[in-house]
């Protein structure tokens, strides 16, 4: 073997899951694609199939076969060849080249391949690339390297940015996820004049249309019914102005039909709406269906909202672990622990409660009774009610993380003190 043979350095997993979780944060989805894998060893096909795996190629069908060139030589024999082939091989470079000159014989032109090797050789890139090889990679790959290279060739990069879409789910009816959702979206529409789009997905129970005294004749209703329809025109139609910055799609909240949705009901709307708007924030009910677990699994940040007890800590510890199953490349869901220091009223800390999750609360928003109830009844936001109180400090917090402007670990402190204080001048 030549002295330029790349070798498969071993990589620390926890260093190289961060560095994937950082890389894939801005990668767009990957199109409705058929790739094909033919790899020789583990060690390259175990991040292919982690990445058909994740969520960004939700889209794409990707099937991993074990050997080489040869395999696929034999497969395309008698099968049409996908939109893309990778390609595994430890061949020398001239083995290598005679080698996929034979493949090419069995192969639609139209199908695009890359080739991942184990020899880190300039002459070798030229001389693949100019054979209509799309791509040549350097053994060790790692997953977000995989997801990169399909993008880079399926993806135009020409086409406008997507919105980030960041959904609020609370682990229990009544935990106030929506008001926290709708406050947030308001902060950032006000605070970063940013364009907000908010979406009630409660259809029959969902508040944002009383939270932001709006009472549009049409709403996510229209969208969700008539798919074939769903356009930026015609989703403009559809949307509330609430604010200068802020728009809704509002839930109905009337009962006079049933609302059973396949799966993929919402897709084509969040979609729609991430192609007009930097920001979409997801107001996802307290139910669990096709449509609700595929909504989380496709949003960019999970907000899960709490109130410190135990079925809510039960709840969000079902949530957290289906969510790393569901998106095991992404980062954790962030936690928001609400409607805490009730005078007499039971409670798990907010180290108890983090514990079991192994994530720190974004924040810990006092109990305000008086604050939330007028906000509420008077279709205000909090920081219209009383822009100085403590609570609408921590939703404007939130929102600077929320938007990269902010990190947790500077506001726990706090948050927490916020709390203790409250408590102690109760006793």
């Amino acid at each position: 073997m030549s002295n330029n043979a790349a070798y498969d350095n071993a990589y620390d997993e926890a260093e190289q899951e961060q560095r994937d979780t950082a890389a894939l944060q801005s990668m767009r989805p990957i199109p409705r694609i058929s790739i094909q894998a033919f790899c020789e060893t583990e060690g390259i096909a175990n991040p292919i199939e982690r990445a058909s795996e994740d969520r960004r190629m939700a889209r794409a069908h990707l099937k991993v076969h074990m050997g080489g060139i040869p395999t696929a030589i034999e497969f395309y024999q008698s099968a049409p060849t996908p939109n893309l082939i990778i390609l595994e091989s430890r061949q020398e470079p001239k083995e290598l080249l005679n080698s996929l000159r034979q493949l090419a014989e069995h192969c639609d032109p139209s199908s695009k391949v890359v080739v991942i090797g184990h020899y880190n050789d300039v002459a070798l890139y030229r001389d693949l690339v100019r054979s209509g090889v799309s791509e040549y990679m350097v053994a060790p790959i790692s997953l977000a390297d995989v997801i990169a290279v399909i993008s880079a060739i399926f993806v135009d990069p020409e086409a406008a940015p997507l919105g980030r879409s960041i959904a609020f789910v609370g682990a229990k009816g009544g935990v106030g996820s929506s008001t926290l959702a709708h406050n947030v979206a308001w902060c950032m529409s006000n605070l970063f004049k940013s364009e907000v789009v908010v979406m009630d997905l409660d259809l029959p129970f969902g508040t944002a249309n009383i939270n932001f005294d709006q009472d549009p004749v049409q709403g996510i209703a229209e969208a969700v019914f008539s798919p074939e329809r769903i356009d930026e025109v015609y989703l403009d139609r559809l949307l509330a102005q609430c604010a200068e910055h802020l728009s809704l799609l509002a839930a109905p909240s009337t009962l006079d039909r049933v609302y059973d949705f396949d799966a993929d009901a919402f897709s084509a709307v969040i979609d729609t709406a991430q192609r007009t708007a930097p920001l979409l924030v997801l107001d996802v009910p307290h139910v669990w269906s096709g449509w609700s677990r595929n909504t989380l699994a496709q949003a960019d940040e999970i907000v899960i909202t709490a109130v410190p007890d135990l079925a809510n800590l039960r709840n969000a510890k079902n949530l957290v672990d289906m969510l790393k199953k569901m998106r095991p490349n992404d980062a954790p869901p962030k936690l928001i622990l609400n409607q805490a220091g009730v005078l007499k009223r039971p409670e798990i800390s907010a180290a108890d409660f983090a514990g079991p999750l192994n994530i720190t609360p974004m924040a810990v928003i006092p109990f305000d009774a008086q604050l939330f109830g007028n906000a509420s009844n008077n279709g205000r936001m909090l920081g219209e009610m009383d822009a100085k109180h403590a609570a609408v400090q921590m939703v404007k917090d939130i929102a600077h993380v929320l938007t990269g402007r902010g990190e947790i670990k500077a506001r726990k402190s706090m948050a927490l003190s916020g709390l203790l204080g409250k408590l102690k001048r109760k006793t």
